[in-house]
Parts: C-alpha cells; structure tokens; sequence
C-alpha cells in the first residue's frame, strides 16, 4: 500500500494462503473514514487465516475500532481465523465490545446522495427484520423442544422459579390492568352511548361494550400491557444476567441458560396470561356497566339481560384463545432479546426497547390475523 494510508495500513499476504495485517498510528475518526474503502476491499480478499497485529498502534477510538471489528468479522464469516496480537488490552477491550450490529451506523462516503443512503438504511432494515425472523423462528423451535423434553421426562421444571414468575407477571399485575380495562370500558361506552342516542338506540351501548371488550380490546389491552411490563422485565433480567456473565456462569456449570431463565418465564406468562385476560374483560365490562347505569339510566340488572342478548360464548372464547397465543409470543420475544445482550448496560436499554417494540408489533399483527380468521369461519 502507497501513500498516507500506509502510515495506518499494512497488508502482507504469504504463500499459506494468510494475511498479516498491520496497524500503526491514530486510528481515529479521520484515519477510519480515510480507509473505510480499504478496508472494504481488505474484508472481500480470500484468506484462510488473519493475524491482526495491532503493536504500533497510538490511539484508537471508537470509530477506528468499529471498522477493524466490522472487517475481522465479515472475513471471520468468510471463514478466515482471526487473530488479535501485540495489541493493547483496553484497544482489544474496545474492539471486543464493537458490534457491527449493535452500532447500526454507518460512516459516510463523500457524494453519496440522500437517495441512496435512504435506500441504503431501507435494505439494511429489510435485511435485519428477516435476521431477527429467522432467529425467533429458531429461538421458538428451541424452547418447543424443550418444553418437549420436560413433557416426556428428561427435562425436570424448577417449580419454584415457575411459581415465583407467574406471581409477578400475573398476580403482580392485576391493579394496573384492572385499572386500565376498567377505564378504556368507561370511555368506549361514554363515546358508544353518545353517538348512539342521537338514533334512539342508546341500549346497544350495552351491545357495543360487550362485544368490543370480550372479543378484542379485552386481550389486547392485556396483552400489550403485559408486553410493556413483563416483557420488558424478562429482557432486563436476562439481560443484565449476560451483562455481569452470569449466564457465562450457568453454561460452565453444565446448566441450560433455556431450561434456567426462559421456560419458567414462557409457562408462567402462558399461564397468567389468559387469567389476566378474563379479570381484564370483567373489568372492562365492569367499567361499561357503570356508565350505562350513570349516564343511560339503566339498572344493573337491565344492563346483564342486554350484555346476555348482545354477546355469545365465542365473543367471550375467541378471545380466550388468543391469549395463550400472544404469551407466548411475548415470551419469547423478550427472552430472546435479553440473550442477545452484550458488552455493556447501553446493550440492554437497547435490546429492552427493542424487545417491548417487537412484542407489541407481533400481537398486533397475530389479533389481526385472529380476526380475519374467526370471520372467515364465521365465529
């Protein structure tokens, strides 16, 4: 290599088929964007084995350690054997802890028009929702067998931690979806009954709440609360686990961080869940019942012989069914993203946020899919 670059980069390529690259100097923002090409190139080169000697550098940032860690990966999953040596400890400590994935940041090339950088960051998104798809989809394939083992036997269930996670996530949160089921039931009648007395039909205000809380805002209500509060809670706890190598911990001792810290949470939710929802669509019901005896002068008893008429088993049972559904979505979502944590505290903001985004998005999409579903089969 020629020119200023060769102050920062040296590449030297031997008959086995290795490459020993040299770094020297300032690897800063200015050196890492001066050799981001380089480095691309030096990324794409065929090699069975990679030293990176790192014994001249003078100063490395967190730029200049993103591009290095971003070229030893894409070669390391070409195939290529890395190896980091003379390099200081906290420059390694830096490189160990850059993640091309985590970052999300890419440095830019001059001209490049505001065109094909939206193009850019929109295939970069595309291509990192179908990763996250395929992890979940094998994530959900791994807790199905183990879920299968523990049925057949040769897995045992830690009853205690199954106990102690279906307190906090359902008895635990019985106030605040009560409170909130019991509140939105208020509204949707309030606003029910003050479109439907223009027409004289303020009785199906009883219609409306019945319907609306068993078979739809009931559960979803739930089930995003759920996502935000216990979700969020699961990423957190396994979360921080990886950050202090606890997990690390578990593996050396021959234990399943799955078996440990993601059945008991995904059975207790599977539990929990659908009981929530039942005390939910009470409350919700409850909330509509006090608006029509306020403000549509009905009586209590008046209100049960029209909720009897308006609903049936299956506005009461399709919701029942989503629920088992949506926990274990939410479950597995947020242990997944609190397994996917490393490097520090700002990973597990990221992946908790991440995490409560994704179960929310989920359960939204499945209840849409539930309801086109039951009204093509007409329930």
């Amino acid at each position: 290599m020629t020119g200023d670059n060769a102050r920062f980069l040296n590449i030297q390529a031997s008959g086995d088929d290795s490459l020993h690259v040299t770094v020297s100097n300032a690897w800063t923002l200015d050196a890492a964007i001066a050799l981001n090409d380089q480095m691309r190139e030096l990324a794409r080169m065929p090699a069975a084995s990679v030293t990176l000697d790192g014994a001249g550098l003078t100063a490395l940032d967190s730029a200049g350690a993103w591009v290095l860690g971003r070229t030893m990966r894409a070669m390391a999953d070409r195939g290529a054997a890395i190896e980091v040596t003379r390099m200081r400890d906290d420059y390694r400590a830096l490189l160990d802890k850059t993640e091309i994935e985590a970052s999300g940041i890419a440095l830019s090339e001059p001209g490049s028009s505001a065109l094909v950088a939206l193009l850019g960051r929109t295939g970069a998104s595309v291509v990192s929702s179908l990763t996250i798809g395929a992890e979940l989809l094998g994530f959900f394939g791994l807790t199905l067998v183990t879920l299968g083992r523990i049925l057949v036997g040769r897995a045992r269930v830690r009853w205690i931690a199954l106990l102690r996670q279906v307190e906090a996530v359902g008895f635990d949160a019985l106030p605040i979806v009560g409170l909130l089921c019991f509140l939105v039931g208020v509204v949707l009648a309030y606003m029910g009954a003050l479109q439907l007395q223009r027409f004289g039909a303020s009785i199906l205000t009883v219609n409306l709440v019945g319907v609306s809380v068993l078979r739809e805002i009931g559960v979803l209500l739930t089930a995003i609360i759920v996502a935000g509060r216990s979700g969020s809670a699961f990423t957190a706890q396994i979360g921080t686990m990886k950050v202090n190598q606890e997990v690390d911990a578990m593996e050396t001792l021959g234990l399943s961080p799955v078996d440990v810290l993601v059945i008991p949470r995904l059975v207790a939710l599977f539990i929990a869940l659908p009981l929530l929802v039942f005390f939910g669509d009470m409350m919700g019901l409850l909330g509509g019942a006090v608006i029509s005896v306020v403000y549509l002068d009905l009586s209590f008893g008046q209100f049960l012989v029209q909720l009897k008429d308006a609903v049936d088993f299956w506005d009461f049972g399709t919701g029942l069914l989503k629920a088992p559904v949506f926990a274990y979505v939410i479950a597995l979502v947020s242990c997944h993203q609190g397994l996917q944590v490393s490097g520090s505290a700002e990973s597990v903001g990221i992946r908790t946020t991440a995490s409560v985004v994704q179960s929310i998005f989920l359960v939204i999409v499945l209840d849409a899919v539930f309801a086109i579903f039951f009204a093509e089969i007409g329930i």
